[in-house]
């Protein structure tokens, strides 16, 4: 199986990134969690990107806040699939980083997901594994179906508490 890199620009990041890190836990997926700053370790973050495919990573997830040029950096050095997370920060509430994050130039896809997100950028990267892993699409399929049961529970319980 592929595995993921999950990279944060900062070590601020962590209380966002671990949502995906519990996710890739969940569904078993192996992967490496990394602080590399775009600004402050180009070359390493740049090396890491060169390096993935051959080091057996199937995408990368990148989680940075403010400039957020983390996933585009990434993207910048890799073929690979790469998913950002845009993390929210005190000055602009992550807009500042969804709109660094979302707004790449054409070559250069990011496939972003919500301010702090970290949890649908995991089952994204799990969902492009599961395309050519038939285990990793059936623990998916169990999931969809759970979380439809959890939620038809809700409904018939809140259905039930205000019939007529």
């Amino acid at each position: 199986m592929k595995k993921v890199a999950v990279i944060m620009g900062s070590d601020s990041d962590l209380p966002v990134v671990e949502k995906a890190i519990d996710v890739l836990k969940q569904f078993e997926v192996p992967f490496t969690v990394r602080v590399l700053s775009a600004h402050r370790t180009p070359a390493e973050a740049k090396k890491f990107a060169e390096t993935a495919r051959s080091k057996g990573y199937g995408v990368m997830i990148c989680a940075a806040g403010k400039a957020a040029h983390l996933a585009g950096a990434f993207a910048a050095n890799t073929t690979l699939p790469v998913i950002g997370i845009p993390v929210k920060s005190s000055t602009l509430d992550g807009l500042d980083a969804l709109l660094a994050t979302v707004q790449m130039p054409t070559g250069m896809p990011v496939a972003t997901v919500a301010i702090d997100g970290a949890a649908n950028a995991a089952l994204l990267a799990v969902q492009i594994l599961a395309v050519s892993d038939r285990t990793l699409a059936a623990k998916l399929a169990a999931k969809r179906k759970a979380d439809t049961e959890k939620v038809l529970k809700k409904d018939a319980e809140i259905s039930a508490r205000f019939a007529e």
